[in-house]
């Protein structure tokens, strides 16, 4: 196992070496230079790896200790996939408001939409952690895109572009969700500001790309990572127009455009929230459906998110805003007068 850390991590280097007595761990430091991202670090130990497989796993991740093996044996058993992305899990999901939300569109996420796209062969933006490569076809694709901060969510359109297969795994990775919003806007911020990266880039050539990788993919894309650019603002403008329209004085009668608003708010607010509550019911976690209740609050600091990356996108794409980990008194069984979730394993979805 490579342990890959910038040279500027000093307190992280000298935990690392702590362990290195072990011999399935090695450390990779990393030269400090621009850019300061994840994807260039990997791109630096990638040369390294002397295995047919690779797999990418997050520092602070608590994967199932059958991952590596379940992942090595749908490689064999099923050829035709070169990535597969398992599921991740909120493990402090019951620590406050805000990672009961989180949770619950991780369960939507990763539980059932990743698999669906999956099955229908469109592109699959991946999870940043807990995904298994063919190191083969990594390397063909060329690796990570350094100057992408989410470097998880562009490989799996480009993986698509070459016409590598993407699956997912019955395997289970708990991670630990922001417990303050301060937090949470950092990381969200990061993550729409790579989302938007991605989709430009991707559209800098649109007859290539469509050539790429077929109309299928093509309007797949464009509206699974469009729709995750543009619904987030788009929450705070209907929003604003629901309270212009009850403060306007005097009562328009009900017209076509008042139908077509009913339909958008039924699909635009009900497709997310049912995704959301059918995957938390999938974990056997219903305790936290009555926190889902404050979506609509949560699609509103989506917003803030998204205003926040565009302003980052313009003025310094490449910044990384590093996730704080450790904070919540919940993760790693450190309360233990509450429990962690822990679901059932989930049917074999990498065929």
């Amino acid at each position: 196992m490579l342990f890959v850390v910038e040279q500027r991590s000093a307190d992280t280097i000298e935990a690392v070496r702590r362990v290195l007595g072990d011999a399935r761990f090695d450390l990779i430091v990393v030269p400090d230079s621009e850019p300061r991202t994840k994807p260039k670090a990997m791109n630096f130990a990638l040369p390294l790896v002397r295995g047919a497989y690779v797999a990418i796993y997050d520092a602070e991740d608590v994967p199932d200790p059958q991952q590596l093996r379940l992942a090595a044996s749908r490689f064999l058993l099923h050829p035709e996939f070169d990535c597969l992305q398992a599921e991740l899990v909120v493990e402090n999901a019951r620590e406050n408001w805000l990672t009961a939300l989180f949770a619950g569109e991780y369960a939507g996420q990763f539980g059932l939409m990743l698999p669906l796209l999956a099955r229908l062969k469109l592109p699959m933006p991946l999870g940043g952690t807990s995904n298994h490569f063919r190191v083969a076809a990594l390397r063909e694709v060329g690796g990570w895109d350094a100057y992408n901060v989410t470097e998880d969510a562009d490989l799996g359109v480009r993986l698509s572009r070459r016409r590598y297969r993407t699956g997912t795994i019955a395997s289970r990775t708990h991670e630990e969700a922001p417990v303050t919003i301060r937090a949470w806007l950092a990381q969200r911020t990061r993550w729409m500001k790579g989302w938007m990266q991605t989709f430009i880039v991707h559209n800098r050539q649109p007859r290539l790309f469509l050539e790429d990788i077929g109309w299928r993919g093509f309007l797949g894309f464009q509206i699974y990572v469009g729709s995750m650019i543009l619904s987030a603002p788009l929450h705070c403008g209907f929003l604003a127009a629901l309270l212009l329209r009850q403060f306007l004085p005097g009562e328009a009668p009900l017209d076509m455009w008042d139908l077509l608003g009913s339909i958008i708010v039924v699909i635009g607010y009900g497709g997310p929230a049912a995704l959301v509550v059918a995957g938390l019911v999938r974990l056997d976690e219903e305790r936290l459906l009555p926190a889902q209740l404050l979506l609509p609050l949560y699609w509103v600091l989506h917003s803030v998110a998204a205003l926040l990356a565009l302003r980052e996108l313009l003025t310094r794409p490449y910044f990384w805003a590093k996730t704080t980990h450790g904070k919540s008194r919940m993760a790693r069984n450190i309360d233990k007068d509450v429990p962690i979730a822990t679901a059932a394993p989930a049917p074999d979805q990498a065929r």
